[in-house]
């Protein structure tokens, strides 16, 4: 993996307070507390995931010193939290950073589809996961999968049949002929592209991981 240089040192801090959160220990990647800090600072859940685990181990003495300052005193940690988050842009970082253009990569996976605003591309991988258990007969609402993955994501479950009939649109084996015009189209596709060709085991344990964020 590449360095991520999004990464301060300073968010040692964040991380340490999410360890202790309880029940203390290692968050799951994808947790909606570990992806909301993230989006919050830019950098990758894996990277963080990476991070809570050297905390956990203590593998640095930084870490180490930054536990005996902070890990039995969780008030003076909550206080240099709320510090440092009130000095990210002198208190004002919407306003600081307005107009400046940020290059997201993984962010944009977990925030609505311009296109549909039912959908993230999150909530489409999992589409997808379940897509290739499935058989286009049994995408249909009546089906357990699509109203449990339904209430996953808090949609419809007609929504997740009209993601599958998309996605059917897209599947090479299928070769549908027949026109479907949706906003999901190029959304899809997407999703299609990057993970349609991968293992399918790959695929299950990425949605496996995926789904902590809707838990």
């Amino acid at each position: 993996m590449a360095k991520n240089t999004n990464w301060k040192d300073d968010y040692w801090l964040f991380m340490l307070q999410l360890y202790l959160r309880k029940p203390v220990g290692i968050k799951p990647m994808y947790s909606r507390a570990m992806v909301n800090l993230a989006l919050e600072v830019h950098v990758h859940p894996r990277v963080l995931f990476s991070k809570m685990c050297q905390i956990a181990n203590l593998e640095t003495p930084r870490i180490e010193h930054i536990w005996e300052q902070y890990g039995e005193n969780p008030r003076r940690l909550k206080r240099a939290v709320q510090l440092l988050r009130e000095m990210k842009g002198y208190g004002n970082a919407n306003e600081f950073y307005d107009g400046v253009e940020t290059n997201e990569t993984f962010e944009k996976d977990f925030r609505p589809l311009p296109e549909d605003e039912r959908f993230t591309p999150v909530a489409l991988i999992l589409v997808l996961d379940l897509y290739f258990r499935l058989t286009p007969g049994t995408m249909v609402c009546e089906t357990p999968e699509i109203r449990e993955l339904a209430r996953l994501l808090s949609i419809k479950a007609t929504d997740v049949v009209e993601a599958m009939e998309v996605m059917q649109r897209i599947d090479p084996y299928l070769n549908c002929r027949d026109v479907l015009f949706s906003p999901l189209l190029g959304p899809c596709a997407d999703i299609w592209r990057r993970y349609g060709n991968t293992d399918t085991e790959q695929l299950a344990q990425l949605a496996a991981e995926l789904k902590e964020y809707y838990q």
